[in-house]
């Protein structure tokens, strides 16, 4: 069975995830989605709040697991079976960031693969940050994060949850 690990902060799920995610889940026989918990940068959710919007986010795709983790991405991968590490590209500009982690990962453990998938056009430009600057801004995110999503971050923006 191919398990690959899908890894991120997801401060909040953006459409952008969901579609690499998606498109991931046609791949492989099972996805593990995982947040990777920082207790030193701060969130604008909590692990537990993002956790449940991905629950939200990927109902619809059945091979779609979703976990959290704390320290290395490769003892977590090796932990949990799998040999793939999904990664989305949104421009050239993230290439260096990423190519450098899939570089110290291989360092780290060799078996371990980094996969990329090409952010599809209409979500090249998303970003967590770029939502929670419109939301922060008062602007309509229904666009760029997923329906149930959207209110709780413009909620969270406001200072209301």
């Amino acid at each position: 069975m191919a398990v690959a690990i899908c890894p991120g902060t997801f401060d909040p799920i953006t459409r952008g995830h969901v579609d690499i995610i998606t498109r991931a889940s046609s791949i492989f026989d099972t996805v593990i989605v995982a947040i990777l918990v920082n207790h030193g940068k701060r969130q604008m959710f909590s692990t537990e709040e993002r956790l449940e919007m991905l629950r939200v986010a990927c109902a619809h795709l059945p091979n779609v697991e979703i976990d959290h983790f704390e320290g290395l991405l490769v003892d977590y991968v090796r932990k949990r079976g799998a040999h793939v590490v999904i990664r989305g590209l949104r421009a050239v500009s993230d290439f260096e960031f990423e190519m450098t982690m899939a570089l110290m990962n291989r360092k780290l453990d060799p078996n371990i693969e980094t996969m990329y998938i090409m952010a599809s056009m209409e979500y090249s430009f998303l970003s967590s940050s770029i939502v929670k600057e419109v939301a922060a801004l008062g602007g309509d995110i229904r666009c760029l994060v997923p329906a149930p999503i959207a209110e709780r971050v413009a909620a969270r923006c406001r200072g209301e949850a």
